[in-house]
């Protein structure tokens, strides 16, 4: 079998929460070995997010948390520190997500890491950065969606501004770190020097605005518009007999298409509609008209109209049960189950499909600390070492 192209990456991982898990989880996929470095008998606090739970574990943490390793170190003892420290001393990544000044305090900066290891790629994740007049503010995705402009344009326009029903701005800026330690990896490996990486949630998600920051650009003001779009039409959601379909013509031909699927090919002569700028513009009045044809068939009719006849880019509606399973998902294996134990955990693959190399999860997302003993031993502590951590409270009361 190809190798995967992280193969030999090791990652220390202290953060919590989405943010840097959503990056080592990248990384994980590629094959890197991911040590998540947990708080005695606490853990990550997104181990406690829910409910649900399925026998007492969070499907939301199994989502960021797959094929990792867990330990558990009190990094307020010296033998907790001393132990990360001959850790760091054979990792290649280390990540954290404290607000600035936290780092610091508990001897995890990027100097005193460097210290140890002068080739490290450090990985600092915060709400706004570690400068700035902004930078001592705690800040979760809530905040991050509300100061990026993007609750603004999500929603209604008669209704107040909505939040993206996902942790969106954590995903972003997970993206983006694990984006840039693999460009810090790559430039290692051409220079031999490590690199500090200061990465912010509200930087992250403000180039993600494009067209809503095209209109400021421009002079305008971006407005919440529902599922409508500010330079293009018909590109929305219409309800259907049963549900609700999306329709997306970007060019002159599929419009006029369009119009003949439906049964209307006078709306492709209608001043009002007939460019794109015009459509836009009586956007209102377009939507009237093409509800009230599509309210008359079913979302599956419509499918197959618009759709399998004429090639119009087209999709459902889905809940995200159906968006988990159905054919084209199942086609891909996308969804996939990990088997450990008495555990069975569905795995949401990563989209990285690669013709030469290897990828995917390997393991179950680690139960707290279960892998406390194992990582020391195979960094080289004896039996009677570890023990003596376990017996100083290093991994926590568990042990």
């Amino acid at each position: 079998m190809p190798d995967k192209i992280l193969e030999d990456v090791k990652v220390l991982d202290l953060s919590t929460f989405v943010t840097g898990g959503f990056a080592t989880l990248m990384l994980a996929n590629q094959g890197a070995e991911v040590v998540k470095v947990e708080r005695p008998d606490a853990g990550d606090d997104n181990r406690h997010s829910g409910p649900p739970f399925v026998d007492g574990e969070s499907p939301y943490f199994w989502t960021v948390n797959y094929g990792k390793r867990s330990i558990e170190l009190n990094l307020k003892a010296d033998a907790g520190l001393d132990a990360l420290y001959d850790l760091v001393e054979k990792a290649d990544v280390f990540v954290q997500n404290y607000r600035p000044g936290t780092a610091e305090r508990l001897g995890v900066d990027y100097e005193t890491i460097r210290d140890l290891n002068d080739d490290i790629v450090y990985c600092a994740i915060s709400a706004f950065g570690q400068t700035g007049p902004y930078s001592q503010r705690p800040g979760y995705d809530l905040l991050v969606q509300g100061m990026s402009g993007i609750m603004s344009v999500t929603g209604e326009p008669d209704r107040p501004p909505a939040k993206v029903g996902l942790p969106q701005t954590d995903l972003i800026t997970g993206m983006w770190a694990g984006f840039g330690i693999t460009s810090a990896l790559y430039k290692r490996e051409r220079t031999g020097e490590g690199e500090y990486i200061d990465l912010g949630m509200l930087d992250a998600t403000l180039p993600w605005l494009t067209k809503q920051a095209g209109k400021v650009f421009a002079g305008e003001t971006p407005t919440r518009m529902g599922t409508k779009d500010p330079v293009l039409a018909p590109y929305q959601t219409y309800e259907t007999k049963d549900g609700h379909v999306n329709v997306a013509c970007l060019n002159q031909k599929l419009w006029r298409t369009f119009t003949e699927a439906i049964d209307r090919p006078e709306l492709a002569e209608d001043s009002r509609f007939e460019t794109n700028a015009d459509r836009v513009e009586h956007m209102d009045a377009l939507e009237t008209e093409i509800e009230a044809e599509l309210t008359q068939k079913t979302t599956d009719e419509w499918m197959e109209i618009l759709v399998e006849d004429a090639g119009i880019p087209a999709g459902p509606v889905w809940g995200v049960e159906d968006a988990l399973h159905n054919e084209q998902t199942e086609a891909r294996g996308v969804l996939t189950e990990i088997e450990e134990g008495d555990r069975e955990i569905p795995v949401i693959e990563h989209p990285l499909n690669f013709a030469h190399a290897e990828s995917g999860f390997d393991s179950a997302p680690p139960k707290l600390g279960e892998d406390n003993r194992d990582v020391f031993r195979e960094l080289g502590y004896s039996e009677a070492e570890i023990e003596r951590l376990a017996e100083e409270g290093v991994f926590g009361e568990s042990e």
